[in-house]
């Protein structure tokens, strides 16, 4: 059959079908010739037609075909110089996938022809490989975007309200048993009505998906019998990962996708993408040949000035995008763009956001990436966290984004770990995390949202490895243990790892309640890891990147601890959620907006006075009082004055007898309601009095709503 070819469009890049034919379109600078690869299966060992891409405007090559439909599988053949040397690793052996692919038709079938060069050659990469990739190379299909949104709204939950769940697509959903076996582990299954009621119960406004973009498991980790579970190794930055769908075609893969997004939004949950643009799949200058590099290595990534065929390398994933070409830029925020209008996103998390800012080799915290961001009237309005550091020099970067960003605040992170472990001389740098980190973010007139707070995340121990383990338990990674972070943090209470002991699982329990009591109660906005409200456990491995299994797989038959603490979990949610004094917009004063001497918050001493100077500097502190004022001159989003409930959290870290805490006099005359104390199951309901002594046990964390005239809190 011949098929016609007609000149088509430099843009949009990728291929677009507009009902009645499709547009190719990619970018190479230094390429000389272009082909494009037509297949009509997945199993094909050769493509079906290969068709030259004879125009080319502004370094875009392209081609209009007619007699093409959605469904179409097709890759790449890229011809030009192969100079390691000179950073040019053009192979037209190898079929090559477009960085623009909406939909993934075949996955990389790892074979020795994946490669650019000869493999096990005493000249390394420099020796060419002549093998044809094709029957095992990566396809894109073409895709029709058609869809039926219906009213489909984003939740645009306000960032003061926002509490987030950070979580792993196929993880959560692979063992629910009420969800039907074909959709677990899929969009189709997070989509279902008991995948979102537990969200929608448990409290939460948004889901931080851990990364979907499509990528791929490298070789060497399936040779182990493992996989890239975690995600961190993008190939296309436009497509859903296919392994997470449960559609027969890779175009209802999108559609799949797009009903997730639809059926979270319909119950007021936001979905935010972890995103990786700093790297790719390809790896270093030993890795395989499945797009960019084959496309035009020198252009999209960034080479070493002295030695072009090796690669700068700010991750530790062996590449880094050069951001400073235009192309390279314009493929992120074409990306970005099309996740929000064209798959509804609310926002995205970046990942080793240091990394997008080298312009050149120092972090540039005006780089051009969020320049352009900053001016994009679709980007800029939807959450932007940045994951605020990479693997280079200067690379640690919290508190310097821009204002529009929020950041993963990993110094609240380890405070708060180190004050809860019972370190001392904790106290003020602890009282500054849970006020939102002023000294961090106030400085360039950014507001207590900027600072994502969070205890646990996909990457380390889980809360409940956190009080369990002193050391990683790493050998099921096949590595030795050698890899992820040493924590010789003593947080396992005496025992390592399971135990029966009551004393230490109380302790523990407690530990783990008042962790996340501090997480909820602290301004700013709050993460939790999925699994972490069940106390789900990976057995000590803190760094379970390629553990696709039960060891990671959300555990939906907890033991009754765990029940116990989702019990927990949702009612200090729900507490906190109630009450506007623990969402304030601003950060808090040291004086009212009148100037009067009732400061909105106020710190207290055991005793029940003010803290000192002396209390604030004492390396043995570990116990403290915060009272926070209801009414507190702060505004809602129209401009109305919110008005809350004054409250008291009272605050025990050490690790000994119970402590006799002097509730504070001067604040209500009326008394307190204790809503919740992490050291006891029967304190809700309380009522008690100023100036009397609360007893609070170790490792406790206690709330109480002041009460009003008729010894009632205000209605909610």
């Amino acid at each position: 059959m011949t098929i016609r070819t007609w000149p088509g469009a430099p843009y949009p890049l990728g291929a677009t079908w507009d009902g009645g034919g499709v547009n190719f379109a990619i970018y190479s600078e230094n390429a000389t010739k272009v082909e494009l690869c037509l297949f009509d299966s997945k199993d094909d060992q050769q493509e079906s037609a290969c068709l030259p891409l004879s125009e080319q405007t502004d370094m875009v090559w392209h081609a209009y075909l007619p007699d093409l439909r959605p469904g179409q599988l097709y890759g790449y053949r890229v011809h030009g110089p192969y100079k390691p040397d000179k950073g040019h690793r053009f192979n037209p052996a190898k079929v090559v996938l477009d960085p623009y692919a909406k939909a993934i038709g075949r996955n990389v079938g790892w074979r020795d022809e994946m490669f650019p060069y000869v493999l096990n050659d005493p000249h390394e990469d420099r020796a060419i490989d002549q093998r044809d990739s094709a029957a095992c190379a990566p396809l894109a299909v073409v895709v029709d975007q058609a869809f039926t949104w219906g009213d489909d709204r984003p939740p645009c939950t306000p960032w003061h309200r926002t509490l987030i769940y950070e979580m792993h697509v196929k993880g959560f959903t692979r063992g629910h048993p009420e969800i039907p076996e074909k959709l677990r582990g899929t969009y189709g299954g997070l989509s279902t009505e008991p995948a979102i009621r537990y969200l929608s119960e448990l409290g939460i406004t948004a889901v931080e998906l851990l990364p979907v973009h499509h990528f791929v498991s490298d070789r060497g980790l399936e040779e182990k019998g493992l996989s890239n579970y975690w995600g961190y190794n993008t190939l296309a930055y436009f497509a859903p990962h296919a392994n997470f769908s449960g559609a027969e075609t890779p175009q209802d893969t999108v559609r799949e996708f797009k009903t997730m997004i639809k059926n979270l939004h319909s119950a007021g949950i936001e979905v935010i993408l972890d995103v990786v643009y700093n790297h790719t799949a390809e790896g270093n200058h030993m890795g395989p040949m499945l797009s960019f590099r084959g496309i035009d290595n020198a252009s999209y990534y960034k080479l070493s000035p002295e030695s072009p065929r090796h690669y700068m390398d700010f991750t530790g994933c062996g590449n880094t995008f050069r951001m400073q070409n235009p192309r390279v830029l314009q493929l992120l925020m074409d990306s970005l763009r099309y996740w929000i209008t064209e798959m509804h996103v609310d926002g995205f998390r970046f990942d080793l956001a240091s990394t997008l800012a080298r312009e050149l080799h120092e972090v540039d915290k005006l780089g051009a990436f969020f320049d352009i961001i900053q001016q994009d009237p679709v980007i800029s309005q939807v959450k932007l966290i940045a994951e605020p550091w990479d693997l280079g020099d200067g690379g640690y970067q919290v508190g310097n984004f821009p204002s529009l960003w929020s950041e993963w605040n990993g110094k609240y992170r380890d405070c708060v770990r180190r004050f809860w472990k019972g370190d001392g001389g904790m106290v003020a740098e602890f009282a500054t995390r849970f006020c939102g980190s002023s000294d961090l973010y106030q400085w360039n007139g950014r507001r207590p949202h900027a600072s994502v707070n969070f205890i646990t995340c996909h990457d380390g121990f889980t809360l409940e490895d956190l009080v369990s383990y002193d050391q990683k338990h790493n050998l099921a990674n096949g590595e030795e243990d050698r890899d992820g972070a040493s924590d010789n943090a003593s947080w396992n209470c005496g025992v390592e790892g399971p135990t029966d002991d009551p004393g230490i699982v109380a302790l523990r329990e407690k530990k783990k309640r008042s962790m996340l009591a501090t997480l909820f109660l602290s301004q700013g906005v709050s993460m939790l890891l999925s699994g972490d409200e069940v106390g789900h456990t990976q057995q000590g491995n803190n760094n379970a990147y390629c553990q696709d299994n039960e060891l990671t797989w959300m555990n939906w038959n907890p033991t009754e601890r765990g029940a116990r603490l989702l019990e927990f979990t949702k009612r200090l949610i729900r507490i906190c959620a109630l009450e506007p004094a623990l969402h304030r917009r601003r950060f808090f004063h040291g004086r009212d907006i009148q100037g009067s001497e009732i400061s909105d918050i106020e710190w207290f001493a055991p005793d029940g006075k003010q803290m000192s100077d002396d209390a604030w500097k004492n390396g043995f502190a570990k116990c403290l009082g915060v009272r926070i004022r209801g009414d507190h001159g702060d505004v809602d989003a129209r401009g109305e004055p919110v008005h809350g409930d004054d409250l008291l959290v009272l605050i025990n870290a050490d690790h000994g007898a119970p402590l006799s805490f002097t509730v504070p006099e001067g604040v209500t005359t009326e008394g307190w309601e204790v809503l919740f104390d992490t050291g006891r199951d029967d304190a809700s309901e309380m009522r008690h009095s100023p100036g009397t002594p609360y007893e609070i046990e170790s490792c406790s964390v206690v709330l109480m709503r002041a009460l009003h005239p008729d010894g009632d809190p205000t209605a909610k």
